[in-house]
């Protein structure tokens, strides 16, 4: 396959400037805004950055990265579109950046193909509008106990949310449904589902077009996980399939098995539960992370988040949902998850179900929120962003999935974003503790 010349591309589209964009551990998009006239350069020899000034586990003293465009992600700001933004693969002395989160998924889509599978992944990103300064929501009006779908605050955000979809829609994402979701101010856009890398790209992109559009209209978007004590966090639930090598048949399509889904489709999902405590640290990255999936319940009556390590059929209390045939939907993942480690994680996971033939035993029927506690033996999520840490630390499968290199660097830099979380004195310790 002949590469994509990106000087041609720019004379074609009238393109004047490359933003050559990479994802951090932390899940901090970075980017060097780079003219036309040097892209050619930059498609050889890449564009340099220092690793230790962003979220890698690097000293001052290591050499440059360099970012290679990649130029089959390359998209054409609908909204600027003298300017073109491309995913690019980090090196450093020639070679991949091993904790680089693109690189990662790209290994673990190689070891997916290696044993025949090609995955797709869907993806859900819910985010909250709030005005300029973050203090509150964008929509005073916007008060309702059960504000999920209400059709005038919807409408009130109209000139947000029709732009912000005109775009996918010129973009050729298969936009196809928008809405308010459960919490006051938080808003839901769904698009098609597509191979996995190619899905990672646009929901960095998306994320980077959502905050951009918000600030036109003079709103703040913010995609963290619980903004809001009283109301429903915000999560990035995936779904996932795999496919064959062509990706022309569904290989989690089963007309004969348990609500559609193939054997393998339940072995992968297996693989998902046998590891949710380790995988948590990529899907749920944060300190803040622990206050969406360890909720109480909210103004709307439900957390819609899992607490505890279960799946079951179209039921959204549990961890994995079975909405239909073909398909799982993995409700872990929050909107601070890694576009590209959180997708790598759980293909790790999934491909070790595969391979160790693992089952996920009997679903449960039941309702998790009213009747979880009923249940005996089953596994609850981490308490906390460092108790998971320590489960990813001390995983075989993901220090062989991911590298020493990766797991070490991610592992060190998130324990260290822990500590400065404890070093930080909260009013409602000195409320409860100043009279002991």
């Amino acid at each position: 396959m002949v590469e994509m010349d990106l000087a041609k591309v720019a004379k074609q589209k009238n393109i004047r400037y490359f933003l050559i964009s990479f994802v951090d551990l932390f899940g901090a998009t970075r980017a060097k805004l780079v003219p036309a006239a040097a892209i050619t350069e930059m498609q050889k020899a890449g564009a340099g950055f220092a690793g230790f000034a962003v979220w890698f586990d690097h000293t001052p003293a290591y050499p440059d990265m360099f970012a290679i465009p990649d130029p089959a992600s390359l998209i054409q700001l609908p909204w600027q579109p003298e300017v073109a933004w491309v995913a690019a693969d980090l090196k450093m002395a020639g070679k991949p950046v091993a904790d680089a989160p693109r690189h990662a998924l790209k290994l673990q889509i190689a070891r997916m193909a290696a044993a025949g599978y090609r995955p797709k992944m869907g993806i859900e990103c819910e985010y909250f509008l709030m005005n300029a300064d973050a203090s509150a929501i964008s929509d005073h009006r916007d008060t309702q106990e059960k504000p999920c779908y209400d059709q005038s605050a919807l409408m009130r955000r109209f000139g947000v949310i029709s732009e912000i979809c005109d775009h996918m829609l010129t973009l050729g994402w298969g936009a196809y449904q928008n809405d308010h979701e459960d919490a006051n101010g938080q808003f839901e856009m769904n698009w098609a589902y597509d191979d996995v890398l190619l899905t990672a790209d646009r929901h960095v992109f998306f994320k980077f077009m959502v905050k951009t559009v918000a600030e036109k209209h003079g709103y703040r978007a913010t995609f963290m996980p619980k903004p809001f004590a009283n109301l429903t966090g915000s999560g990035c639930h995936v779904h996932f399939s795999l496919w064959n090598r062509g990706g022309t048949k569904n290989l989690f399509d089963d007309p004969k098995g348990e609500l559609g889904l193939a054997t393998l489709g339940y072995q992968f999902l297996a693989g998902v539960l046998h590891s949710a405590e380790a995988l948590c640290a990529f899907t749920n990255p944060t300190v803040n992370s622990y206050k969406r999936i360890n909720a109480p319940r909210t103004v709307s009556g439900a957390t819609w988040s899992p607490n505890t390590i279960t799946y079951g059929g179209n039921n959204r209390t549990h961890m994995v949902r079975i909405p239909d045939a073909g398909r799982f939907e993995f409700r872990l993942p929050d909107g601070a998850a890694n576009p590209y480690l959180s997708p790598a994680a759980i293909l790790i996971a999934g491909l070790d179900g595969i391979e160790a033939k693992r089952d996920p035993g009997k679903r449960l029927d039941i309702d998790m929120y009213a009747e979880g506690h009923k249940v005996r033996g089953v596994r609850r999520l981490p308490l906390n962003l460092l108790d998971a840490l320590r489960n990813a630390d001390k995983s075989k499968l993901f220090r062989t999935g991911f590298g020493d290199a990766l797991l070490n660097a991610y592992i060190n830099l998130k324990t260290a974003h822990w500590n400065a979380y404890m070093r930080h004195l909260t009013e409602f310790e000195r409320e409860t503790t100043l009279d002991i």
